[in-house]
């Protein structure tokens, strides 16, 4: 696996080449980044289900899974409200799109995006219920995934000893899976050539200078909310140093780098939290509900397009009004963590039903949504890791020895099987030990 992870930043730094010396050419390659984040997003519904279902079933109180949600969804929604803060504030410094004049022919290719960024909350509400259990596999819906993994967790905790030998087939099926997605995993290299190459070649010096500003605030902004807000959090929270829980997942940032999603990476964040010494139940809770709903990147990310856009055509937000509409796109944002270009349909969707004279000005940031995408991809990965061990220390879920022994190197993560084969099996029916 060090071949591959070398591989991967030799394949980075090749198409970055590739994209600048013959860009016609770049573009082609596009369908071979597409086609490895397909592959990934295959396994996505098959692991959440996997991982809840073998998380809640091993827990004899239902009450511990209803205190670990509600732990998590009230984190989540505190920590958005300070990177939108965060945003607000960089921003509102920076102005940026200051003394630009927006070319509005450029919003063509977003109006459909916007149509589909204005989604009701009845229709969200009801869009969570697939039309059938398998239905919620094939569609590719994380939240379908996730209703239909919490029916099948508290039916088996309800079933008690005879759900025992169900819990035992999810947890081979569980092996199985992660097996295949460390397969998936060699392709990675052909998979980051192919996408980076394709938005080089695409994009070109040109944007990225006229919209050096909006990008480089973007980035210190998400650096200043992971080393100074997360990182003050879980190490106040939890005692945990913040640049040794992302140095442990640096494999895990490579390949949201060379993907622009968050998603590619989700599989692996579960396995490696629960390698850490963070509980399945706690693991299997926190990490697809961050997913849907911990959306600190998507929060900073749309706070500056949307401050970017109004001030370059001329239009201005008040603070009211950028409060207002900021905390609509969070919400309608929801579930959209791990996609890419998914914040362009947030953007365009909010401004849509608020500022409908400003979506004209969503086409001219097209061009760098893939860079700002990544930026984005790794602060939601990283406030959810950052959240599953929080959550899992203020349960007592969390194995400090296991963590030490990780963070020493003296109990490295297997990157062969993806989970712990050479660690004695635990009996389904117990819950797992607490520290």
């Amino acid at each position: 696996m060090h071949y591959l992870y070398i591989a991967v930043i030799a394949a980075v730094v090749l198409g970055i080449i590739v994209g600048f010396a013959v860009p016609d050419f770049a573009k082609e390659l596009k369908p071979l980044g597409s086609g490895f984040v397909d592959l990934i997003k295959m396994m996505i519904s098959p692991i959440i289900f996997c991982t809840i279902v073998l998380g809640i079933g091993s827990v004899t109180k239902a009450a511990k899974v209803g205190k670990v949600g509600l732990l998590a969804v009230s984190y989540f929604l505190v920590m958005s409200t300070f990177a939108l803060g965060i945003g607000l504030v960089v921003g509102n410094i920076l102005h940026p799109g200051e003394g630009m004049q927006l070319d509005p022919e450029a919003a063509a290719t977003v109006r459909d995006q916007a149509s589909e960024g204005s989604e009701s909350t009845v229709d969200f509400l009801l869009g969570i219920i697939p039309e059938s259990m398998v239905s919620a596999f094939t569609d590719g819906s994380v939240l379908q995934t996730l209703l239909v993994a919490l029916l099948a967790g508290f039916a088996l905790q309800k079933m008690g000893r005879a759900g025992e030998p169900v819990l035992r087939g999810i947890e081979h099926i569980q092996r199985l899976v992660f097996r295949i997605l460390a397969m998936i995993m060699w392709a990675a290299p052909v998979g980051a050539f192919g996408a980076i190459a394709a938005v080089v070649g695409e994009t070109g010096w040109g944007a990225l200078r006229s919209l050096a500003v909006i990008m480089i605030g973007f980035y210190v902004t998400c650096l200043l909310f992971v080393f100074g807000v997360l990182g003050s959090v879980l190490w106040f929270g939890a005692r945990i140093n913040v640049f040794r829980l992302l140095g442990y997942l640096g494999r895990e940032f490579l390949l949201i780098v060379s993907t622009s999603s968050s998603e590619s990476a989700l599989p692996r964040l579960i396995a490696k939290m629960e390698h850490l010494g963070v509980s399945k139940p706690v693991v299997g809770i926190t990490v697809p509900t961050g997913y849907s709903f911990n959306l600190d990147g998507t929060a900073i990310y749309l706070t500056m397009a949307t401050l970017f856009i109004a001030t370059a055509q001329g239009s201005p937000l008040g603070i009211g009004e950028q409060i207002s509409l900021l905390v609509f796109m969070v919400i309608a944002s929801k579930g959209a963590a791990g996609v890419s270009g998914a914040g362009i349909a947030t953007l365009a969707g909010g401004l849509q039903s608020h500022r409908p004279e400003l979506v004209d000005g969503v086409g001219f940031i097209l061009g760098i949504d893939r860079f700002m995408s990544e930026a984005r991809a790794l602060t939601n990965f990283a406030g959810n890791a950052v959240a599953t061990v929080l959550i899992g220390s203020w349960t007592k879920e969390f194995d400090r020895e296991q963590a030490h022994r990780v963070f020493s190197g003296e109990d490295p993560f297997n990157e062969a099987t993806l989970v712990d084969d050479h660690k004695p099996e635990a009996d389904p029916a117990k819950e797992p030990a607490t520290v």
